[in-house]
């Protein structure tokens, strides 16, 4: 180990960006024995972990075409300024997270100035459901990719991407919370039974498609009663609220990451948006039926999107286990009946089950190893192996 310390720039976008964020920082600093300083992008949780953020990351972490366009100006800006920071005092390495319409722009920026500075992406980007294109042009500025599903480095080869090796996602650390107790399980398979019902962590997606969730619910409560829980977020309590109170039954709403992981240990089956949801519940156990809407703005690009399936579990596992309802498909007279096969205990439940246990092996690391260790070894090993 050399006298100085390493020092690494980690560039996130978002909120989850920062929750990957600081455990690699944790990580890090154990792979190092704290030989290590950090600079960069960053919210609040990697704030607590000693990082001074160049510029709050609420300047740079918004979603959507109109609220893109918007920020637009601040966006390019904020490129600038963190392309020109890093130039101004080249770190060991450069850690990008997620968020590849600004982070990845960084890294090019980067690169053309220090073309031999290490720079390592970590989260692949969607290359192997939309514009593969990216990958072979991601070796220009990308050294190694590190990815949160199992699959990906195999896309990237196939597309002719930079390295990339599969670290595990974040989830697969929290098995635990997501998987019942002996009551729980009882729970489970108790009456009435519970179902959760997930429209989405985003207001635009919860407004496209709550009102079909509903109507689906209330179908499908005719032929059997099941009691439901909600799950969302601070941000969306009062919409979620004020459009759920004119349901035939209203869910039991329940805000936070506690509340929504304890429906999980107990629920029967679930409706649910596609998205990380999906899989907190695949690796809890919990069939489902899984929906999404895009804008009309939107929809035409579909026939841009070249993967097999949506949903993440379905990804993982290389098959369509759990039923994707898409656009026009997304009709409450069809979530109903798929759901109601999964509240009983007939087929379509028992298949659906014996491929969600299938997940674990799929994503299942070496020993004593956790997704945010593995990927502070390779980033480390990277540095290393650097000659300049």
């Amino acid at each position: 180990m050399s006298a100085k310390p390493l020092r690494v720039f980690i560039v996130v976008g978002e909120h989850s960006g920062d929750q990957l964020g600081f455990k690699l920082m944790r990580a890090l600093r154990q792979a190092t024995g704290g030989h290590i300083a950090f600079a960069g992008i960053g919210g609040e949780a990697m704030a607590a972990e000693g990082l001074n953020s160049l510029f709050p990351l609420s300047d740079i972490a918004v979603m959507g075409i109109a609220p893109v366009i918007a920020r637009l100006p601040t966006l390019l800006k904020r490129i600038r300024e963190t392309a020109t920071a890093i130039v101004a005092d080249p770190p060991d390495a450069l850690v990008i997270i997620d968020s590849p319409d600004f982070t990845h722009r960084v890294a090019r920026r980067v690169r053309r100035a220090l073309p031999r500075l290490p720079i390592v992406n970590y989260v692949s980007p969607s290359v192997w459901a939309w514009r593969p294109g990216r990958a072979r042009r991601m070796r220009r500025y990308v050294d190694r990719v590190l990815a949160l599903l199992p699959f990906e480095p195999a896309a990237h080869r196939r597309l002719g991407g930079p390295v990339c090796d599969y670290v595990g996602h974040p989830l697969i650390e929290r098995l635990d919370a997501l998987r019942p107790n002996a009551e729980e399980a009882a729970r489970r398979a108790s009456s009435p039974p519970l179902v959760v019902v997930m429209p989405g962590s985003r207001r635009a997606i919860v407004n496209r498609l709550i009102d079909d969730f509903g109507a689906a619910l209330a179908l499908a409560q005719r032929n059997a009663a099941f009691e439901l829980v909600l799950p969302t977020v601070p941000h969306l309590e009062d919409l979620v609220r004020a459009r759920v109170a004119s349901w035939p039954t209203p869910p039991r709403v329940v805000v936070g990451e506690a509340e929504k992981l304890a429906a999980f240990r107990s629920a029967r089956a679930a409706l649910a948006a596609s998205g990380t949801a999906t899989l907190e519940l695949a690796l809890a156990g919990v069939p489902m039926v899984g929906a999404y809407k895009v804008s009309p703005i939107e929809a035409p690009l579909k026939f841009l999107v070249r993967a097999p399936f949506i949903l993440l579990p379905n990804l993982i596992l290389g098959e369509r286990a759990i039923p994707e309802m898409l656009q026009d498909q997304c009709q409450p007279e069809r979530l109903a009946a798929l759901l109601s096969a999964l509240v009983r205990d007939g087929p379509e439940r028992q298949a659906q089950l014996a491929a969600l246990s299938r997940l674990d092996a799929l994503m299942r690391l070496d020993a004593g190893e956790n997704p945010s260790e593995r990927a502070a070894r390779l980033i480390v090993q990277t540095i290393a192996a650097d000659p300049g």
